[in-house]
């Protein structure tokens, strides 16, 4: 077992937490990270009916008795619907952590605070870190350049990113962007983060909804089978390399508007591609570590190997220290 500040503050076991994953993190996934002893987030912003975030809110607490958190989703281009809404929500439903991403929680941490609930905030940057720590964040994610979905638009690995994180703030780090297995978890404790957050890897697990071809393309890739794109729009994205990415990544060279890449990278088309299996379909958010994953697994079977292999490597450490 890896005692650290995030198991203390969210009562788990393990020090992992599962990335919050648009239309894949439901509770079936975050129910069996919970389950294994790591902390799952429910993606809220799946669910454009609020009554529908509610009853998956009430069907992942039927499938676990332990702690699970929401996602509250602050880019306002993703949100189905006002922020307070899901707030109120949140707290009617006696949601006891949430992980924040996007802006700034800032307006909404007084009340989330008083309802007795923990905030973990996901940033991109140092900067960013000090800014959660000061308005009142009990926690903060930092991800790195390796991450699916939005890391910043510095193009700054997490091996940099992590430990200068950790120097600038007071409250927990964790480390996202490259983190898969028992190496790269022990690397972030290392680095003095207390605990990962993974989305990729849990994709190729057999609780997540993804389609099977997805799913094996994963294994299959290679680490370079990931684009970085949308930096010119402020909204860097990290997408598996099929041809809509390509396609869009073309589109922002040649100087295309956001709005003209739009309907390329729709969400809907994206849908297709996760539930159907067509690659190509749409574009996937997929991090690096697609090199790293050369297996489908349980979420089970995934943390436990995480643990037990970074129990044997510190034995291995310990045994070159003279």
């Amino acid at each position: 077992m890896f005692k650290t500040r995030i198991t203390e503050l969210f009562g788990i076991e393990h020090p992992i937490i599962g990335g919050a994953m648009h239309l894949l993190s439901r509770a079936e996934l975050v129910a069996a990270i919970s389950n294994a002893g790591g902390l799952g987030i429910l993606a809220s912003t799946t669910f454009e009916d609020l009554e529908d975030l509610r009853a998956e809110i009430q069907k992942t607490r039927e499938l676990t008795k332990k702690p699970f958190g929401v996602n509250l989703n602050l880019f306002p281009a993703m949100r189905p619907r006002p922020i307070e809404k899901d707030i109120d929500l949140f707290i009617d439903e006696g949601v006891e952590i949430i992980e924040s991403s996007g802006s700034s929680p800032e307006p909404y941490i007084a009340r989330l605070k008083e309802s007795g609930i923990k905030i973990i905030h996901k940033v991109p940057g140092v900067r960013y870190a000090r800014t959660a720590e000061r308005i009142g964040c009990d926690a903060v994610t930092v991800v790195g350049f390796e991450c699916g979905g939005h890391p910043g638009l510095d193009d700054v690995t997490s091996l940099i990113l992590v430990p200068e994180t950790v120097d600038a703030v007071s409250i927990p780090v964790c480390a996202g962007g490259g983190f898969c297995d028992s190496r790269s978890f022990l690397a972030a404790l290392a680095l003095g983060a207390e605990g990962v957050v993974m989305g990729t890897r849990f994709v190729a697990t057999e609780e997540c909804i993804a389609h099977p071809k997805i799913k094996e393309w994963i294994v299959n890739a290679k680490d370079n089978d990931t684009i970085l794109m949308g930096k010119a729009y402020r909204l860097a994205s990290r997408l598996a390399k099929n041809k809509p990415a390509l396609m869009a990544q073309e589109m922002e060279a040649k100087g295309a508007s956001l709005e003209e890449v739009l309907p390329v990278i729709s969400g809907a088309k994206g849908k297709e591609a996760w539930m159907e299996g067509e690659i190509d379909a749409g574009v996937l958010s997929m991090g690096m570590v697609v090199g790293r994953i050369d297996r489908i697994l349980t979420v089970k079977e995934v943390i436990d190997e995480i643990i037990n292999g970074a129990k044997k490597i510190l034995e291995r450490l310990n045994q070159l220290s003279v």
